[in-house]
């Protein structure tokens, strides 16, 4: 038995449960095969407890989103897919890349449209990250920096240096290790600056850490960026344009050792030095002291040596001169010796003559002053008056009843002033 359907304006009325059945009958009857899809995943949404993802697949067009889709992939096929993934391209599958998809269109009446993602090719993903690595060198080349770092100044003696790695990571420990323990007991000073190595997060922690070593750049002579293990996955964020300029452009010489064995990233390649390992990054340094070293020694060798030639000529010459000044002597000798004599007894005779003046006239200048001593002078019946210890040269400046002393060659008077009225 059929039941009446309800109708509005002439037109009759559907669930929503009826449409959604009809839309899930055409999809089913017309999208019977898996497609293959490019898009790009705008959100992993991967959930860890369940194993499922839930991926947001766009369609971009100058930048802005042109189609949005959701999809799924079951736990079942996603190990499977990421690891195929991971193998192929060094990632694991993650937001902003693009991807070729083998996908069935299907509809649910619970969750709407989607796409169920059977598959995902990872030489389509290969190669749309080297496209987009092409890209960010050409940008760096046009901006005029993709060399710049490599003609940044390293010290003959790179001794202070700036460290970006995980203090916990076994690179950072083989690194230090090696650059310590040399065979020639070089000594190094370095500060780390601790961040994350890999993955996108590595991006923005890495580029901080540039930043502030820059606002430093004075305390230091090189930057060290080094990590180890984990092989190449999470590697792509080298090949990142904000990373891979802040490097180009960083005040100090960058050297990197991010221990991978492919290709090089964009970071290594606009570093200004790049080797696979952190322990191949402390044997460079390592041998920038070392041929330091060996200038300093073959400097000092040509030094002595010079030396020594030198000094050996001087000897031959000196002795040259020697002879001949020996036998110029002997001709001389005999000729000067009288002018000598003579000129030594003129010298005496004079100095006796000023000696004779000058004794005469000390003889002449002591008699005056013993004529003028005191004591001599008041044997002649001078006598000299003192007021309060001093000698009085002036009578007014003596007060009436003050008491005075004459001074005779022999003996003292006493005496009282008494001044008298005119």
């Amino acid at each position: 038995m059929s039941t009446q359907r309800d109708t509005f304006n002439e037109r009759p009325v559907y669930s929503l449960s009826e449409i959604s059945k009809s839309i899930e009958r055409v999809i089913a009857k017309n999208y019977t095969k898996a497609y293959y899809i490019k898009a790009e995943i705008l959100k992993l949404n991967y959930y860890p407890h369940s194993g499922h993802c839930y991926p947001e697949l766009v369609e971009k067009e100058n930048g802005k989103i042109k189609t949005q889709l959701r999809a799924v992939i079951w736990a079942t096929q996603f190990k499977e897919i990421n690891d195929r993934f991971i193998k192929i391209t060094g990632e694991p599958l993650k937001e902003d890349i693009g991807i070729l998809c083998l996908a069935t269109v299907e509809f649910s009446t619970q969750h709407g449209l989607s796409l169920h993602i059977q598959d995902i090719e990872p030489t389509y993903t290969l190669g749309e990250l080297a496209k987009n690595k092409q890209e960010v060198i050409q940008r760096l080349k046009k901006e005029q920096i993709f060399t710049a770092n490599k003609h940044k100044f390293l010290p003959p003696v790179p001794k202070r240096i700036a460290i970006i790695s995980v203090e916990t990571s076994k690179g950072y420990h083989d690194f230090m290790v090696t650059l310590n323990q040399n065979n020639w007991n070089y000594k190094f000073q370095c500060e780390l600056f601790p961040s994350i190595l890999q993955g996108d997060k590595a991006i923005i922690s890495i580029v901080h850490q540039l930043e502030m070593i820059a606002n430093r750049a004075h305390q230091f002579d090189c930057i060290v960026i080094v990590r180890g293990g984990g092989g190449d996955v999470g590697m792509s964020c080298y090949d990142d344009y904000q990373l891979a300029s802040k490097v180009a452009s960083s005040p100090l010489p960058v050297i990197t050792g991010i221990g991978h064995s492919s290709n090089d990233t964009i970071t290594d390649m606009v570093a200004y030095q790049n080797k696979i390992t952190p322990t191949e990054v402390a044997y460079f340094l390592i041998q920038q002291f070392h041929n330091f070293s060996i200038q300093l020694e073959d400097l000092q060798s040509k030094i002595v040596k010079g030396t020594l030639e030198i000094l050996k000529d001087q000897d031959i010459f000196f002795s040259q001169i020697g002879n001949m000044m020996q036998l110029s002597y002997e001709k001389w000798n005999s000729k000067k010796k009288k002018e000598l004599d003579h000129n030594l007894q003129t010298i005496k005779l004079a100095s006796n003559r000023l000696i004779d003046k000058h004794n005469h006239f000390l003889q002449q200048a002591e008699t005056k002053i013993e004529l003028l001593h005191p004591d001599n002078v008041m044997k002649r019946g001078y006598s000299i008056t003192y007021w309060n210890g001093k000698a009085l040269k002036n009578g007014s400046e003596i007060p009436d009843n003050a008491e005075i002393i004459t001074q005779l060659h022999q003996g003292k008077i006493f005496s009282t002033v008494k001044k008298h009225e005119m």
